[in-house]
């Protein structure tokens, strides 16, 4: 069962309640440069990115918001740290959504005067907590980096917006350790019910950070925790998304592109099973249409998962039987296998 939230909307996409848990991700271009921060949001948007986060380090990448988000095809939320001043050139310039680190914002003044603007420009807030930049006084309290500091972080600062009748408000509690991040998003969920955007923080570079961000991610979100979502690589922020949906639809939360499902292989394996499930995973990934392709190698395991599948093979001696929505349709050479399942592939994009 999935936790139930608070209903917000950053722009027009919801967050929380009955809405579909989302993707987002990070620019990582100069947001000064914004002709090259827009490009990259767009290739995002292509890729399925539903909200888009910048940095806003100075004033002068403050200036260029009005541009990325006038341009922009998903709504915007600005990075603040450290100055609260950026945070009203960032609603000034019309942001749908705002991420404040409480750790490094400053006095509770200042948080103040960002939620008084916001609340008059009904932008929502995300209280962002973050176990590398935890109030000091927090970690003397509590004896070091706790999950019970993060969530008093947080509460601490949700009062100071409640205070204000605001309530436009969705928390997150990252960590790069992910015991810590899970038991803090689990004590949090027992104290608000405001939507929670999850991930793991700094998880490191593409292999590590997948795995990292598939077993933090995937535990909350199993637990129904979770209302949307960034997987943090080192890489391409195009990634991010990709492996977002993966994640998804590995829990059956999300449909979204097409899912290549293969086996292991084994001494039973008498067709190049590793490289044609490589090629397509790679071809498959431009689907949008959410299909199942099953690519198996032998006739234990093979036929059943194929049959099940909206397209795949299984594979004997040099060849392979190619099924089709359940059906057998032919035997095909192995030489073939590639191109027929590319074939096929667009044929069920098209119908």
């Amino acid at each position: 069962m999935r936790r139930k939230t608070k209903a917000i909307f950053i722009g027009p996409v919801q967050v929380g309640g009955d809405a579909p848990i989302t993707v987002q991700s990070m620019t990582n271009t100069d947001t000064r440069d914004w002709l090259k921060t827009v490009r990259q949001i767009q290739r995002l948007h292509r890729a399925g990115c539903e909200i888009v986060r910048v940095a806003v380090p100075d004033q002068e990448a403050a200036k260029a918001l009005a541009k990325i988000v006038k341009k922009s095809p998903i709504p915007v939320i600005a990075d603040i740290h450290f100055d609260y001043k950026l945070a009203l050139m960032a609603l000034e310039a019309g942001v749908h959504g705002l991420r404040l680190n409480p750790g490094n914002i400053g006095s509770a003044q200042k948080v103040r005067i960002i939620v008084r603007e916001a609340k008059n420009r009904n932008v929502p807030i995300r209280i962002g907590v973050n176990a590398g930049s935890l109030e000091k006084k927090l970690i003397e309290k509590f004896g070091g980096i706790t999950a019970e500091a993060m969530v008093e972080s947080a509460l601490y600062h949700v009062r100071i917006l409640e205070e204000m009748d605001f309530n436009l408000i969705k928390i997150s509690l990252k960590a790069s350790d992910i015991p810590l991040m899970l038991d803090a998003y689990r004590l949090l969920a027992q104290k608000v019910d405001y939507p929670f955007h999850i991930g793991v923080t700094e998880a490191g570079p593409k292999n590590t950070g997948i795995i990292k961000s598939a077993v933090g991610i995937g535990a909350l979100l199993a637990e129904g925790l979770g209302d949307t979502l960034r997987v943090s690589l080192t890489a391409d922020p195009v990634e991010e998304v990709t492996i977002g949906y993966q994640i998804l639809k590995a829990l059956g939360l999300r449909e979204y592109g097409a899912e290549v499902i293969s086996c292991p292989t084994c001494g039973r394996t008498q067709v190049n099973i590793m490289k044609i499930a490589r090629e397509v995973e790679k071809y498959a990934k431009k689907v949008r249409k959410p299909l199942k392709i099953a690519v198996m190698g032998c006739a234990v395991n093979g036929p059943g998962e194929a049959r099940e599948a909206d397209l795949g093979i299984a594979g004997g001696k040099g060849e392979a039987l190619l099924f089709k929505k359940g059906k057998v349709i032919r035997k095909i050479a192995e030489e073939e296998i590639l191109d027929v399942l590319k074939a096929e592939i667009r044929k069920l994009e098209e119908e």
